[in-house]
C-alpha cells in the first residue's frame, strides 16, 4: 500500500470515527435548563415540592423533610397537616403513602395569594392533582387539598 492510499484510509477511518462521535452525542439530547427566582411563588412551591420528594426519596422520615415543612408552610398549616396525617396514615404534602415518580407545578391564577396545581405522576397511567396555596407576602404554604380555598 503506498503513502497516498495510507493517508486517504486513515482520512477515512478518523471522518467515519469523527462522525459517529457527533452522531453518539447529538443522540443524547439538547441540555435543559430550569430557573426560577426566589421572589415568585410558583417557583417557591416547585422549589418545596422537588426538595420535599427528593428528601422523601433519599432520607425516609428523616429530619430534612421536617425541616422543609417548617420553612416553607405556616406554623398553622403545619399542625392541620399533622393532623391529617394521624387521621389518613398518609403524607399530607404527596396525600399518599408513596413517592411519585415524577413532579409538575402549574400556577392557577389568583388574585390575593397564588395557587397552583401539583401534578403527581405515579406511573405511566396513573396521576393525581393537588391545589397548594401560598401566602404573597410571606411565601408560605398554607392549603394543601383536592380544591383550593376558592373552591376551584
Amino acid at each position: 500500500m503506498n503513502s497516498r492510499t495510507r493517508i486517504a484510509l486513515t482520512a477515512g477511518v478518523l471522518s467515519v470515527a469523527l462522525g459517529l462521535g457527533a452522531t453518539v452525542q447529538a443522540s443524547a439530547g439538547t441540555p435543559r435548563s430550569v430557573s426560577g427566582k426566589p421572589s415568585d411563588n410558583i417557583t417557591r412551591i416547585a422549589d418545596f415540592y422537588g426538595a420535599y420528594i427528593d428528601a422523601v426519596t433519599d432520607e425516609g422520615s428523616g429530619g430534612l423533610q421536617q425541616a422543609l415543612r417548617s420553612h416553607y408552610l405556616t406554623p398553622a398549616f403545619q399542625k392541620e397537616l399533622n393532623a391529617w396525617e394521624k387521621k389518613n396514615h398518609a403524607n399530607g404534602v404527596l396525600r399518599a403513602q408513596n413517592v411519585p415518580l415524577a413532579w409538575k407545578v402549574t400556577d392557577n391564577g389568583t388574585a390575593d395569594y397564588t395557587e397552583a396545581v401539583i401534578t403527581l405522576t405515579w406511573s405511566k397511567s396513573s396521576t393525581t392533582k393537588l391545589i397548594v396555596d401560598m401566602t404573597r407576602g410571606s411565601h408560605k404554604i398554607f392549603h394543601i387539598g383536592d380544591k383550593g380555598i376558592g373552591g376551584k
